[in-house]
């Protein structure tokens, strides 16, 4: 699924995404992966421009956040380089599509580094692609990586800035165990390492709260066939299910679970939901719906009023919703500059040093990076029809 990304606020011309997109060559010389000097060219000169390589999905069931993930970093890049760039240095953005088979991201990103001499790796993908590109950046440039994930990412260079199960699922769970009088939970999501390591994390919430596990299973990613999948749930009788679907999963699994009348009965809390797979369940399917995350397009906060403004100021008012996922992106870029700045350099070490403690402003407004760990307010959403309605801050 592409979009056209308009430039039109800005001067420019309509672009579809693969246009952005790195094209790398087929067969290419073998690689020769060693320490890379962040700002140096293979003779040894200094560069002008910061090369970030930026690894979004156009494919597969992430793909629905393409688009205004590729809206998202634009916006950031053309706002940093009208300040000067990051230390100075404008950013040179190249795109490469991290959809498809695991082993050919791995190594698209072993020529972007190799060969296209990307400074940093970016992007929001699965959990599945950041374990095998780490291997490939690992010691030698940095990786920042922007959604929501399970947690515990110490690999050296890669700086993790999205939400994790303690801050994301913990208090939500909590909250429908008191205020809703949940205690009998059902677990679904995809075949992954995400929800594989996020299950092992809520399971202990639940059993803090008083509640019981009476089902889990995980899906296939790409399956759209879930009548046995609800007939497991109808039969376990759970006051929640709680799902770690990703993408169009979770679009067909919401919409099935809503026509098929368990929308009324049964509650759902969700992790990787936003405004763009809202849409795509509909509104006749989102009863008893929840979601928590560290950003909506709802918060009614200065720093995300501003920046959906600027959003629809470059994009147009009809661009594609940005939700958590594709807001990510943005963010990104900003908490890559105030590492920068804080370090005094753009070298990995000095970089990944600087990252673990400390503090930027993105539209999420302030997060805090403690130990590498990203902590900002986690809002309760409730779906009402086609948009959020926020229920609860932690």
């Amino acid at each position: 699924m592409l979009s056209a990304v308009d430039f039109g606020a800005h001067g420019g011309h309509t672009l579809p995404p693969h246009l952005l997109f790195r094209r790398l060559s087929a067969t290419p010389p073998p690689l020769a992966l060693g320490p890379i000097d962040a700002g140096f060219d293979k003779r040894g000169g200094a560069r002008n421009k910061l090369r970030v390589g930026n690894f979004l999905t156009f494919s597969g069931s992430p793909g629905i956040w393409g688009p205004a993930s590729t809206n998202s970093v634009l916006l950031a890049v053309s706002e940093l380089n009208r300040q000067g760039g990051i230390l100075g240095r404008e950013i040179e953005l190249s795109m490469y599509d991290s959809g498809g088979p695991i082993e050919e991201v791995a190594e698209r990103a072993a020529q972007a580094v190799a060969f296209d001499e990307v400074d940093v790796i970016m992007g929001s993908h699965i959990s599945a692609v950041r374990v095998a590109l780490r291997k490939v950046t690992r010691n030698r440039i940095p990786y920042v990586y922007t959604p929501v994930y399970e947690g515990g990412e110490r690999t050296p260079g890669v700086m993790a800035i999205g939400e994790t199960p303690y801050g994301q699922s913990r208090p939500a769970i909590d909250w429908l165990s008191q205020v809703k009088k949940a205690s009998r939970w059902y677990l679904i999501g995809s075949d992954y390492v995400w929800p594989w390591q996020s299950h092992r994390a809520v399971k202990r919430y639940i059993s803090k709260s008083g509640g019981l596990v009476v089902g889990e299973e995980f899906v296939p990613v790409g399956e759209d066939n879930h009548e046995a999948h609800l007939a497991r749930i109808r039969a376990a009788k759970p006051d929640v299910v709680l799902i770690s679907l990703i993408g169009t999963d979770s679009i067909t699994f919401n919409r099935a679970f809503g026509e098929c009348g368990l929308a009324a009965t049964t509650l759902r809390l969700a992790g990787a939901m936003d405004e763009t797979v809202l849409l795509g369940i509909g509104a006749d399917n989102t009863e008893n719906l929840f979601c928590a995350s560290g950003y909506f397009n709802c918060v009614g906060s200065r720093a995300n009023d501003d920046f959906l403004s600027r959003y629809r100021t470059m994009f147009g008012c009809n661009a594609p919703p940005v939700g958590s996922i594709g807001q990510s992106n943005y963010e990104g870029l900003l908490f890559l500059q105030a590492a920068a700045e804080r370090a005094g350099s753009l070298a990995l070490r000095p970089l990944a040093t600087a990252s673990r403690n400390m503090v930027y402003s993105g539209a999420r407004g302030a997060v805090s990076l403690r130990d590498g760990c990203a902590q900002m307010p986690i809002y309760l959403a409730e779906a009402d029809g086609l948009d959020f309605r926020l229920v609860k801050t932690f």
